[in-house]
């Protein structure tokens, strides 16, 4: 059995691995490569093995870095069965069709502006092939994709529809267990629920992304993230902008507005959320209540009967999100992307970045390389569409809101297992991140741990 670390391995983006045995092969994850200058050429590189050979693929949740070349390896293997939870399924056709819509204006606009640019890696029409073939699968019933092969997911706790895989594989007369974390959750956080607990493994593939570090505890993120709504929109009389990733943070963000709008904590907040997509994966969440925190329960009832704590409103067309810009104070924008690398968050960050009453707030990982990055690391000025714009606008960071478990939670989880499994590899996590991770882990008594390279082949 040998398993190709394709993608997010020493990286954070680009999920991707492959799982051979003498009779099946399979991928877990089909992620796309974000931020960085050598990302568009990896997702051009996409695959780097046979499409035609898989016998099956599973998608651990519908974040572009996890699912965004879906529509390239089915382009290439078109009667591939693909299988995710079945929120995941619900989410997918969203997410690709906005990442397909962004790829055509990006090369609309190369064009208009005569500056070389490739075509889109897929377009609309591939993505709606590609959902075709996924199937959804609910959380612990197993299913049979390959007569070697058993699978399971489990709640990860990240976003609506996360899961960890768990696979069982025949070989040579001898049955091996695989689990595949996919993005772990920071327990006790607003939306989704905590992340099952896994009890054993032959062979453990796990995230890394806060793996060096610890998050704030969410008492601390919630007087942050008042702090700086207060300072911004109170004192300073400007807007906060919030860049945000549309399946996940954003709903994060709109429960916790509303549970602070609802004890008092917060008054008379205007609240935009400037992202079609954001809506419909709103909407499918709110679809999900059965498998969400109860919290959600309670906004999805004061947003149906009209009675939100705070003013919300979602825009829909171009002219209504250009509409915001001439705001001057008072509202919080909620844009994507979460790391400022497309979308109308561009435009709401050229228009309140150089005003020293108005506020960047980060709630989530910004990858090296990322527009969100630069901004969080302190930059002085960026250029968007063209314009060198100078930030002075104040940037504040909640990465106690984060969706991914730090350190100190991911250990916990691994604290589950009753016992270590053979081997565990490290991924989805800047080198520097991974490596931490990795050390902690093989700390402790009986673990086995590596760190792979790209597109490293293991024999396990």
């Amino acid at each position: 059995m040998q398993i190709r670390f394709l993608g997010a391995a020493r990286e954070v983006t680009g999920s991707c691995f492959l799982v051979e045995t003498g009779r099946a092969r399979f991928l877990v994850d089909c992620g796309m490569h974000q931020g960085g200058r050598e990302s568009a050429a990896k997702n051009r590189a996409f695959p780097a093995f046979d499409p035609g050979a898989l016998d099956f693929a599973l998608v651990t949740h519908a974040h572009l870095d996890h699912c965004g070349l879906l529509p390239v390896l089915a382009a290439r293997a078109p009667a591939l069965p693909v299988f995710a939870t079945g929120a995941t399924a619900d989410l997918l056709p969203l997410m690709l069709l906005d990442s397909a819509h962004i790829q055509a204006r990006e090369k609309e606009r190369a064009l208009r502006h005569r500056i070389p640019a490739p075509a889109p890696l897929y377009t609309a029409a591939d993505v709606e092939r590609a959902t075709r073939q996924v199937r959804g699968m609910a959380y612990h019933a197993e299913f049979r994709p390959h007569p070697d092969a058993a699978v399971r997911f489990l709640d990860a706790g990240h976003i609506l529809g996360s899961a960890i895989a768990e696979v069982r594989l025949r070989e040579g007369g001898r049955e091996r267990r695989l689990v595949f974390s996919g993005d772990l959750g920071q327990p006790a956080r607003p939306v989704v629920r905590d992340p099952e607990t896994v009890e054993f493994a032959d062979f453990l593939v796990i995230e890394s992304t806060y793996g060096d570090r610890l998050h704030k505890s969410m008492d601390e993120t919630v007087a942050e993230l008042v702090a700086a709504v207060r300072e911004t929109l109170d004192a300073r009389r400007g807007n906060l902008v919030v860049p945000a990733f549309a399946l996940g943070r954003a709903q994060e963000l709109l429960v916790l507005l509303f549970e602070l709008c609802e004890r008092g904590v917060l008054q008379g907040l205007n609240v935009f959320v400037d992202s079609p997509l954001a809506l419909q994966a709103t909407q499918v969440t709110l679809s999900h209540l059965e498998s969400l925190d109860p919290a959600v329960a309670r906004f999805a009832a004061a947003l149906r009967r009209r009675r939100l704590p705070y003013g919300l409103h979602f825009t829909h067309s171009p002219e209504e999100s250009m509409a915001i810009n001439k705001i001057r104070s008072g509202a919080v924008i909620i844009a994507a992307s979460g790391m400022c690398e497309a979308g109308r968050i561009r435009h709401h960050l050229r228009h309140n970045l150089g005003r020293e009453e108005c506020a960047i707030l980060f709630t989530g990982f910004q990858a090296g390389g990322t527009l969100g990055r630069r901004l969080v690391d302190g930059v002085r000025s960026v250029r968007l569409f063209g314009e060198t714009v100078p930030v002075r606008a104040s940037i504040h960071t909640l990465g106690g809101l984060s969706a991914h478990a730090d350190q100190r939670a991911l250990l916990a989880w691994l604290g589950g297992f009753r016992r270590p499994p053979a081997r565990s590899f490290v991924v989805h996590g800047e080198e520097a991140a991974s490596l931490a991770f990795a050390a902690a882990v093989a700390s402790r008594p009986g673990w086995s741990v590596d760190v792979p390279r790209p597109g490293e082949p293991v024999t396990l």
